[in-house]
């Protein structure tokens, strides 16, 4: 449904003023190529923060303790 309404509104902005759709057609590959790398880049640190996390918990878990889940009430 997403991609349907960006077509049909890519299509619509085509009608009215083509140059800009145009140039939006050819930007967007590069748009897309440079959120990329930034999402590269937070996937890496949240792999670093849970390498972490889990050092940093390893003694408590080797010595058996356990996280309570209990329900708010």
């Amino acid at each position: 449904m997403k991609a349907l309404v960006l077509f049909v509104g890519w299509c619509i902005m085509f009608a009215f003023c083509w140059p800009v759709a145009v140039l939006a057609l050819i930007l967007f590959p590069l748009a897309w190529l440079l959120s990329l790398r930034l999402r590269l880049v937070g996937i890496t640190t949240e792999a670093v923060f849970a390498l972490l996390r889990a050092l940093l918990f390893l003694p408590a878990r080797l010595l058996g303790w356990k996280r309570c889940h209990r329900d708010a009430v």
